[in-house]
């Protein structure tokens, strides 16, 4: 059975006092870099031959949310004790202590999911250890390198450059069941929200709107099914819709910022303060809010987001392994200027 193994939930709460061994006054561009330095020294030739790619690999930008049957990189199945330690150490040295919990608890929910389906014939692989880590070039304070830490419902890629952290995107958070409604061992508790503040910010902006705005800012009656250019190497473009942040009032600016601070949060403080920095220099008149679907909770719903430096999708419209509507979610934070630090064109 696909559980999470003692020895692995020892190391995932082990991992938690890692946080306090990294210097508190490091970048996270040089935290990374002295993770995965660690990380490297850790492995063996034959791990190194699978963890380790050149930076201008095409597998760099080969993502994806959905459980592929195969993906670069070491398996955290795969990895040892020490290899497993720094391997957390380096996820927690580009996010916050939530969103490092969260990103555990995405993980622990492929437990939810194996036991829903198990009856299911050629169903998808689930298994809360098959996330891989992945380093491209070499993680030097000189130089430019990168890394990807992926699985289903979660894809994380970051480039460094010279200690310093140039790309963040795509980054992928996802979450099936949304909400836990049956205990499974090795699962959340019943109740249990992964993204519940993202996904109860929208609907409170929503609910502010007048009846004038909503006819702005509702741009379809039907949700999409998935969220755009989903694995795609540079997100979508398209033309700003729905209600600008220019036709809001004070109130509504201040939901709106609340909502996006709420997905920046999930990075440490320094990454999440430069994505705020450049939302506000582009000016938040320019951030566009757009919404599709059904406008409660418990039925196919979606929203966007978009600014000229990023694009926020959400989407809840799939069902969860036990039937219930819109109780799966996929969100994705992108940057328009080009994802991986590769200029968009």
């Amino acid at each position: 059975m696909n559980r999470l193994s003692l020895s692995a939930l020892t190391c995932l709460i082990l991992a938690t006092t890692v946080r306090a061994e990294l210097p508190t006054d490091q970048h996270a561009g040089s935290a990374m870099t002295a993770a995965a330095q660690n990380f490297v020294r850790a492995l063996d030739s034959e791990a190194r031959s699978r963890a380790t790619m050149e930076f201008d690999d095409p597998r760099r930008l080969d993502w994806h949310n959905i459980p592929k049957p195969q993906r670069k990189g070491l398996q955290f199945k795969e990895m040892n004790e020490v290899q497993r330690k720094q391997c957390l150490s380096l996820l927690q040295a580009a996010l916050s202590k939530s969103g490092y919990e969260k990103a555990l608890r995405i993980m622990s929910l492929e437990n939810n999911l194996h036991e829903g389906e198990k009856n299911l014939k050629d169903g998808a692989l689930r298994d809360p250890e098959r996330y891989f880590l992945t380093i491209f070039g070499k993680p030097n304070p000189k130089g430019e390198w990168g890394w990807s830490f992926e699985g289903h419902h979660l894809s994380l890629n970051f480039v460094i450059q010279d200690g310093q952290v140039t790309s963040d995107t795509p980054s992928f958070m996802g979450a099936n069941p949304a909400t836990v409604r049956i205990y499974v061992p090795g699962g959340p508790t019943t109740g249990t929200r992964t993204l519940a503040r993202e996904e109860q910010l929208a609907f409170d902006l929503l609910d502010s709107l007048t009846e004038q705005q909503r006819t702005v800012a509702i741009i379809a009656q039907a949700a999409p099914a998935d969220y755009r250019a989903a694995g795609k190497p540079q997100p979508p473009k398209y033309e700003q819709q729905g209600l600008p942040a220019a036709d809001m009032t004070e109130d509504q600016k201040a939901k709106l910022w609340s909502l996006l601070t709420a997905y920046n949060e999930n990075l440490s403080a320094e990454l999440a303060s430069a994505r705020i920095a450049k939302i506000k220099t582009a000016g938040i008149d320019q951030v566009y809010f757009a919404w599709e679907g059904a406008t409660k909770p418990g039925v196919g719903h979606y929203f966007r987001i978009q600014g000229p430096t990023f694009e926020l999708e959400f989407v809840n419209v799939q069902t969860d392994p036990a039937g219930n509507v819109a109780n799966h979610i996929h969100s994705v934070w992108r940057n328009p200027q080009g994802d991986f630090a590769i200029p968009s064109r």
